[in-house]
């Protein structure tokens, strides 16, 4: 009986020192933008649309007031941006909100760990590698022994110092990135579990960079290999011994050093995280050969004519691919909407219905507001940034409906030419969303054509479209990557080197970030 009492007592005391035990401190912080160095456009602090404090809560559905992970933890959110894809982030800019993060962390700390939500793929004006650099600059503020989780796009680059200086990593596995969210959970989850078990570090972090550069068109899970080379990644980041494993493509729209893949594994088991991480790699190697465009492609000509034949199927989307802003264009090159309006099949208002998805044009958007619904209007636009292809492009025509208040483009026009539906906006927008062009009157899914400022069309799009084509058309984020002027991305690499001598693709292992 004693015995037993005793046994009890000692329960008791467990569970209430259990219950005592403090919640972890967590800090949250994060930058994430694609920055094209073969687009003129430039990024500032403004496009990153910077969630300060207990607001960073609204940026991850599942940290929602009352949500079970949010219980688990003293959340410390400092300061997370998201930037539309573009242009090169200034220097001013990554200072400024690099600065901001460190203070937050400086006066708030110690810390457990910390979520640190990237994209991988910012280019800054003066410095290489600003994800490696801004990782080393958090790891001065809060120390070696702070637990740190990354979540990436797969279109990030990783450097072997962020390798060093995270201690956890993972990144999207489906491309369009339907699983980000997700993902972004998942990199919580495994900080979480590590620091709740006790067992912290990972004991080993696998590292293999791939000489392959390619642009994400080429590498969407939708179809073979990506598919399949993807699909093997959740299997392996279940086996015992291992935590995450990911593989990256990379941002093939940049040149420095850190573009290609890469492939990590994390674990406790040495033997399956090397092992593991060889395998992927081989894998995405082994495939080089068959990564193809997500959809058949041609210059815009061809597509339009495609569009127009008489056995074409509607609504035909057609992606203006190489100023896709949402692969880092500067979404104002009017090459391929001066073509558009060229052609004779569009000249009267009963031709063939296009809707053009955008142009920005804040001159023209002001004349449209003055004209009114119903109004003419005659004015330019695009060209400002990115003129190297075509100057602003000359609209004459009917404006048919005005939307205010869109986080991205502020104002948005439609304006009738013939029979285009040409979409002006205050700033640069992409469009992926039926209501994008509901909302002003036009409908994506009855146009004859709908032409987009996008690579590979995002899931919303994919779903509308008859038929698609991807056009090659000129801009900041050109397709034919093979003739971009590189002049810093290591090589050999393919595709550049066909002929390359197969690579070491033995795993390396990254010191641990208190090392």
């Amino acid at each position: 009986m004693k015995r037993l009492l005793l046994i009890l007592t000692s329960a008791v005391l467990t569970i209430g020192l259990a219950a005592a035990k403090p919640l972890p401190r967590i800090a949250i912080a994060g930058l994430g933008i694609e920055s094209s160095t073969f687009s003129p456009a430039l990024t500032d602090e403004a496009a990153f649309h910077a969630s300060y404090g207990g607001d960073v809560f609204s940026v991850y559905p599942f940290m929602t007031a009352g949500s079970p992970m949010r219980s688990r933890a003293v959340w410390i959110p400092t300061l997370v941006g998201h930037a539309l894809p573009g242009g090169t982030v200034t220097r001013e800019a990554y200072e400024s909100l690099v600065g901001k993060t460190l203070d937050s962390l400086r006066k708030n700390g110690p810390y457990d760990g910390l979520f640190f939500d990237i994209h991988g793929a910012m280019s800054v004006v003066g410095l290489d590698d600003p994800e490696g650099d801004f990782i080393v600059r958090i790891r001065k503020v809060v120390g070696p022994k702070t637990i740190i989780s990354t979540s990436m796009d797969l279109h990030g680059n990783v450097s072997w110092r962020l390798a060093q200086n995270t201690d956890l990593i993972t990144c999207y596995r489906l491309a369009p990135h339907e699983d980000a969210m997700q993902t972004k959970q998942r990199a919580v989850e495994n900080l979480l579990a590590r620091i709740e078990s006790g067992k912290g570090k990972p004991a080993y972090k696998a590292y293999i960079a791939v000489p392959i550069l390619l642009p994400g068109e080429k590498t969407s899970t939708r179809i073979e290999p990506a598919k399949s080379v993807y699909a093997a990644v959740e299997p392996a980041s279940l086996q015992p011994g291992i935590i995450d494993a990911a593989i990256w493509v990379g941002y093939a729209w940049a040149d420095e050093p850190r573009n290609h893949a890469v492939v990590m594994v994390t674990g406790d088991d040495q033997d399956k995280v090397t092992r593991t991480a060889e395998k992927l790699a081989q894998s995405f190697w082994d495939a080089r050969a068959g990564f193809k465009f997500v959809a058949p492609t041609g210059n815009l000509k061809y597509c339009l004519d495609k569009a127009l034949a008489p056995d074409a199927k509607h609504p035909f989307y057609i992606s203006d691919s190489g100023d896709n802003p949402t692969a880092g264009g500067a979404g104002d090159v009017t090459w391929t909407i001066t073509e558009i309006l060229k052609r004779p099949e569009f000249k009267a208002d009963n031709g063939p219905s296009l809707l053009y998805a955008s142009i920005p044009g804040p001159e023209l958007v002001k004349s449209a507001i003055a004209a009114g619904v119903g109004g003419h209007v005659d004015g330019y636009a695009g060209a400002a940034v990115d003129a190297r292809n075509a100057p602003p492009v000359h609209i004459v025509g009917t404006v048919e409906s005005i939307v205010k208040g869109d986080k991205d483009a502020e104002v948005e026009v439609s304006i009738k030419v013939g029979s285009v539906h040409v979409i002006v906006t205050q700033k640069r927008k992409p469009y992926h969303h039926e209501a994008d062009f509901t909302k002003l009157g036009l409908n994506p899914r009855t146009a004859a054509i709908v032409v987009v400022k996008i690579g590979y069309l995002e899931p919303e799009l994919y779903a509308m479209r008859a038929d698609w084509l991807l056009s090659l058309t000129p801009g900041g984020v050109d397709q034919d990557i093979e003739h971009l002027p590189y002049k810093r991305i290591e090589r050999p690499m393919f595709p550049f080197d066909k002929n390359m001598a197969a690579p070491d693709l033995t795993a390396k292992l990254v010191p641990a970030s208190d090392k």
